[in-house]
């Protein structure tokens, strides 16, 4: 009898970390089969955060920092209890760490990092299908498809990377910028909650290479 529990309980597991199939884009055919420019929002921006983590094997919460300098520059700072953290600089597609790469297990990769900050960095692809529901646009890129994108308002709201039909992970932004990325296979996720959101006049630029 406990070996069955133990089964039905892995076969749960499992399924829990399988990433999710693909469904058809809803709403009609947009009038334009394109998206437009999805950049970050003028001027230079930091936001003050609270942050969790957990994987298969780690997991860590404490607080952040992002700032943010159009047209393609931000750095995360992430602070964890007794002083210790790690910080990244992502500039264009790169992301750099100082010493030791730990922060970068704990951050997505640059294209759904950037995604979570309102910056859309997709690499292109032929065949792009738009589709409009009310106030929301949602595009298809590649064949198969590759990229699910979604926008509200014209604000990147979640990016879905796909792979052979299925979601093989995704970030989701709100209006605040927080954000919500997973791995679903991994059983990875990352949540930030922006506690503070201030413009500022400018950043050294030092702060973006290491």
């Amino acid at each position: 009898m406990n070996r069955i529990v133990a089964l039905i309980l892995c076969a749960g597991l499992v399924g829990c970390a399988q990433s999710k199939v693909v469904t058809p884009l809803p709403g009609v055919i947009a009038p334009v089969a394109a998206l437009p420019n999805i950049a970050l929002a003028p001027g230079y921006k930091h936001l003050v955060f609270n942050w969790d983590y957990e994987d298969a094997d780690l997991t860590g919460r404490g607080e952040g920092s992002a700032r943010i300098a159009p047209p393609d520059s931000a750095r995360v700072d992430l602070f964890l209890g007794g002083g210790m953290g790690g910080a990244a600089a992502l500039v264009g597609d790169t992301l750099r760490t100082p010493g030791i790469d730990l922060i970068k297990r704990y951050l997505p990769p640059p294209a759904m990092l950037w995604a979570g900050l309102g910056r859309l960095t997709i690499p292109a692809l032929p065949d792009t299908i738009v589709r409009a529901e009310g106030d929301v646009v949602r595009a298809d890129i590649g064949r198969p498809v590759a990229w699910r994108v979604t926008v509200k308002h014209g604000q990147l709201i979640r990016l879905d990377r796909i792979n052979d039909g299925r979601v093989i992970e995704w970030v989701t932004r709100d209006s605040t910028g927080s954000l919500e990325y997973q791995v679903p296979s991994a059983r990875r996720r990352l949540t930030i909650k922006v506690t503070q959101s201030r413009q500022v006049g400018g950043f050294d630029s030092s702060i973006f290479t290491f």
